[in-house]
């Protein structure tokens, strides 16, 4: 299928591995020209070199507010405009109510959530004049069912979910979509650090049998890109493997 994309530009938040990386390799293959960003120089060079098709990097980390202002305004000047954001980012540490300490919450808040209006204030506005463009924002199925100790996550991807909810239907009419992605159990790093030696016990409790892959995560985050899918904004995507339960 041609997600009618070829010639558009992107800009991918913490790109440089996981979902992240396999959403960057999805786009360039459609025909986007792709800037990634990541706070490691030779793991940034390795993801550049594996997307391919002209790619461009940034060694930077989003996970303040100045950060990923830095990186949209980077990629603004080096690719000379946005089509497409997709606002990604590691998650903060586990924890639950009674072991996270107060102060952790604004550093999660500023991590997940105020990082990623950041980026959609630097974004937003040539998408306007263009009338045309693509937010996605890479979140977690947490939004849907809280995760066991992982207080923090939990309660910033809910209020990034809120933001970009009424952000899609403000811009509506401006020609731009603006869509979340609520992962599941996928093959990262992050999943690795959180489960370790469980991964096959994880594995097993998803109702598909098998962790998720991300270049397949990539493909599905690359359609929500599309022309074809410019009727569809607003939207809580979850790909988990069925392991979410709920009818909504």
């Amino acid at each position: 299928m041609d997600l009618g994309v070829q010639g558009r530009t992107a800009a991918i938040a913490a790109g440089t591995a996981g979902l992240g990386l396999g959403t960057a390799k999805a786009l360039a293959a459609e025909g986007v020209r792709v800037m990634v960003c990541g706070r490691n120089e030779e793991r940034l060079r390795a993801a550049v070199n594996e997307i391919g098709h002209d790619a461009l990097g940034m060694q930077c980390d989003v996970s303040t507010d100045v950060g990923a202002r830095e990186f949209v305004q980077h990629a603004i000047a080096e690719l000379g405009q946005i089509d497409i954001l997709v606002a990604n980012g590691g998650g903060p540490p586990p924890g639950g109510f009674a072991h996270t300490e107060f102060g952790a919450y604004s550093e999660a808040l500023q991590k997940n959530l105020l990082s990623v209006v950041a980026m959609c204030h630097e974004a937003i506005p040539g998408m306007q004049e263009r009338k045309w463009g693509r937010i996605v924002a890479i979140t977690s199925v947490a939004v849907r069912q809280p995760i066991d100790n992982l207080i923090l996550s939990n309660t910033a991807r809910a209020g990034v979910t809120g933001f970009l909810k009424t952000l899609a239907r403000e811009v509506a009419k401006d020609g731009i979509t603006v869509n979340t992605i609520q992962p599941g159990t996928h093959e990262t790093d992050r999943i690795t650090q959180l489960y370790g030696a469980n991964l096959g016990d994880v594995a097993r409790s998803i109702p598909a049998g098998f962790i998720g892959n991300a270049d397949d995560f990539g493909k599905i985050a690359a359609f929500m890109c599309s022309d074809a899918a410019k009727f569809m904004t607003g939207v809580q995507l979850h790909v988990d493997g069925g392991a979410y339960g709920g009818l909504l």
